[in-house]
């Protein structure tokens, strides 16, 4: 009888484990297909490109939730002459989070 309630507590906790790598990484896509939102907004080259959706995603890890991320956006976007406000930031990352899922569920 415990080996049932063991195995059943082994899969809840492989079934968290497994939903919260996958949510890292679609929240790391996100970030990623934002930055490259942002990034053409600013007219980087595709180089830059590349470096500034990599450096949003890093941008991530400095606290929990995403007013980092909002925080090194709104900033960068506004220092180069961007008109955009927290609002449209907010909407961009709501935008790239369902990209980004519908990216992970569907296959290639």
């Amino acid at each position: 009888m415990m080996t049932t309630f063991d195995d059943r507590e082994k899969a809840f906790e492989n079934k968290f484990a497994h939903d919260a790598d996958l949510l890292f990484k679609i929240t790391a896509r996100r970030n990623k297909l934002v930055g490259q939102w942002a990034a053409e907004k600013m007219g980087l080259t595709p180089e830059e490109t590349t470096a500034y959706a990599t450096s949003v995603v890093q941008a991530d890890f400095e606290e929990a939730g995403d007013e980092d991320v909002i925080r090194k956006l709104l900033g960068d976007l506004t220092s180069a002459g961007i008109d955009v406000d927290d609002a449209m930031i907010r909407a961009a990352l709501e935008d790239k989070m369902v990209e980004a899922r519908r990216q992970f569920i569907e296959p290639a």
